[in-house]
């Protein structure tokens, strides 16, 4: 029976479930030969029982019945062989067409009927723990209202660009990524971030396709659009997950290929010694077909990867997900990772003889081209004084550095230290700048140097997220021996919120190249590091570790490209979870193997022995499928306290 899921592949199978498409259209011709073969069965059956009819014609539909059921799994399994690959349900073919050369029609058309019968089960169970994924595919809406001039026009979704105006009215799902222009409302975005809280919304604020608009009318101006949008995205990294094939289920498909002649030796020997007795010979068949074996693996996966992604989690390789069982080390990024990266400016210390209102007024006329927290807090702080508004001439960032601009003719450099000394800025020698209000307190300093010369310096301050403690803790009692900061902040910032998270050890003043030698060290050492980040800076330290998890992805993507895992939203306790989730899979997956080796085993041996009939063997051969199954889709309700 492994060849209806064998055969068709997951990332197939989840775009077609629901949709009308070729997994629907199987199941219906499936039932219907099965409904037809055992109808035919039931009626030789009785007439042959009771005396209703000749025994010939009894006999007749019985075989008819037999037949039925029999054509679509031996034309499968001639096709699969046609093509050079074997499924392992030519055993059960091959048992029904034996049973019908013994003439032992009713048994071939019982083995038949409940091999079919057991595909169909097992072919809705294993794609209803596809359901999260399947309404996600389902999720964007097929029309949008674009604004025209004045008027609303109905548009095909796929027919939207970046730039055009939409009204989204409530009850209304999102069309496409886009930002605010104007109206509020509150937003359910459970299928992008997994957070079950709605998001308030107002101007400026980014949306995402295939989110629910709940209250006020929005008019949104189109970023991304069709492919290109977050869930978009989201929909093409977790079907690609699941056509991937870890480790286990590459090591049980390198064994296929001797696995068929070993049990047809098996079973031939079983018929040589009992040519008498063929059922014992028809029921070695049923039995040697692994099927349980073949979806122990791939059921588990699915219903992780569902569990996942309901959650916002995002897990691009199936691989990745036994990776994350392993790790005895996380090396958190400190700035919107650890902390909600919404940095404020809470001191401003400008150098003698210099106005601090033309000094914030210069420094936010260069951060108002960047998108970093630092950046955003600078502009944020000027608007408050009515001091923004001025535009730069040119800006350059250099990442990890600060920002390098022109405004009104004046050369304007702000960020760390190190970037000013580097251009040949003036600098106060760090013990004297310890007894000034910025450098007393554990703060983000941003240096301002205008023309050459230093003009100040702001002190930012950035809040530790709620749940990282818990998340620390979580990640400790799973026994992940080692859990850092890495920082380009100041090493009083990094040191403050690694003694308040309990952390074992901190790196500040680290630009990204630096995180990338400290994660090299640690691979270097034999540890298996995990890498969380906000994929901006991160990206060369994510993309080394053994798993880089990127933390607010929804709607970047960088952050959606440049990690093996990608968290939708800012949710610390996904990261424990994701260790707990990849250790019960690993679980699940080996009591499945375990159930599918113990059937198979004493099925052969009790067949050997004449203690199974062919009828019996089907039954328990179907009931191990079905345990599998279902022991793989309790994987989608972990998790259920974090929705």
């Amino acid at each position: 029976m492994s060849d209806a899921t064998a055969t068709t592949p997951p990332a197939a199978a989840a775009r077609d479930v629901g949709q009308g498409g070729p997994a629907d259209d199987w199941v219906q011709r499936q039932l219907v030969v099965t409904l037809l073969g055992g109808a035919l069965l039931l009626v030789g059956f009785l007439a042959r029982a009771l005396g209703l009819y000749d025994p010939a014609v009894a006999d007749l539909a019985t075989a008819t019945g037999a037949v039925v059921l029999a054509t679509p799994l031996v034309v499968r399994s001639a096709r699969s062989l046609l093509r050079g690959k074997t499924e392992l349900d030519e055993l059960i073919a091959l048992a029904v067409v034996a049973a019908i050369a013994f003439e032992s029609y009713l048994v071939a058309g019982l083995v038949a009927f409940f091999a079919l019968l057991g595909e169909l089960v097992e072919k809705r169970t294993a794609l209803g723990a596809r359901v999260a994924i399947e309404s996600l595919v389902r999720m964007t809406p097929t029309t949008a209202r674009r604004i025209e001039g004045d008027d609303e026009v109905t548009v095909e979704a796929t027919a939207l660009r970046p730039g055009d105006r939409l009204r989204v009215r409530p009850g209304d799902n999102v069309p496409a990524d886009g930002k605010v222009l104007s109206g509020r409302s509150t937003l359910d975005e459970a299928s992008i971030t997994g957070e079950s809280v709605p998001a308030e919304k107002g101007p400026g604020a980014d949306v995402f396709a295939g989110t629910l608009n709940l209250t006020g009318a929005l008019e949104v101006e189109v970023v991304r659009a069709g492919p290109e949008t977050t869930l978009g995205r989201v929909k093409e990294l977790i079907l690609a997950a699941e056509s991937s094939r870890p480790p286990v289920a590459r090591l049980i498909d390198r064994y296929v290929a001797w696995y068929l002649p070993l049990v047809l030796m098996l079973a031939f020997i079983i018929l040589f010694f009992n040519r008498d007795d063929p059922t014992r010979f028809i029921a070695a068949l049923v039995m040697g077909c692994p099927t349980a074996l073949v979806l122990a693996t791939p059921t588990a996966m699915v219903a992780a990867l569902s569990c996942a992604a309901r959650l916002g989690i995002l897990v691009k390789d199936a691989r990745d997900l036994e990776v994350a069982g392993e790790l005895t080390a996380v090396l958190f990024d400190k700035t919107g990772t650890l902390t909600t990266g919404k940095l404020a400016v809470v001191a401003l210390e400008p150098a003698e003889g210099r106005d601090p209102g033309e000094l914030l007024a210069l420094a936010a006329a260069v951060a108002s081209r960047s998108n970093h927290p630092a950046s955003r807090a600078v502009v944020a702080v000027a608007r408050e004084a009515e001091l923004a508004g001025r535009d730069p001439e040119e800006v350059e960032e250099l990442a990890g550095l600060g920002l390098v601009g022109r405004v009104g003719g004046r050369e304007v450099v702000i960020g760390r230290r190190a970037l000013l000394a580097e251009r040949g800025v003036a600098l106060p020698e760090e013990e004297t700048t310890e007894g000034a209000e910025v450098g007393a307190r554990a703060l983000t300093r941003l240096f301002v140097a205008v023309d050459g010369a230093l003009w100040g310096v702001l002190g930012l301050e950035d809040q530790v997220r709620g749940q990282a403690r818990e998340a620390v803790g979580e990640l400790r009692r799973l026994g992940v021996g080692r859990v850092s900061v890495m920082t380009g902040d100041r090493w009083e910032v990094g040191r403050r919120v690694g003694l308040e998270l309990g952390c074992d050890d901190v790196a500040a003043e680290c630009l990204p190249g630096q995180k990338l030698d400290l994660v090299q060290a640690a691979r270097a050492r034999g540890e298996r590091v995990a890498v969380v980040g906000d994929g901006v800076n991160d990206a060369p330290a994510l993309a080394v570790g053994d798993l880089g998890v990127a933390m607010g992805a929804a709607g970047s993507d960088v952050a959606i490209g440049s990690a093996r895992v990608a968290l939708m939203n800012n949710d610390l306790r996904r990261i424990p979870f994701l260790v707990l989730l990849s250790r019960r899979t690993k679980g699940v997956v080996a009591q499945n193997l375990f159930v599918g080796l113990a059937l198979l085993a004493s099925g052969l041996s009790l067949a050997a022995a004449g203690l199974l009939s062919p009828l019996a063997a089907i039954l328990l051969h179907n009931l191990g499928s079905l345990f599998v199954v279902f022991n793989s889709a309790r994987l989608i309700r972990l998790g259920e306290d974090l929705a």
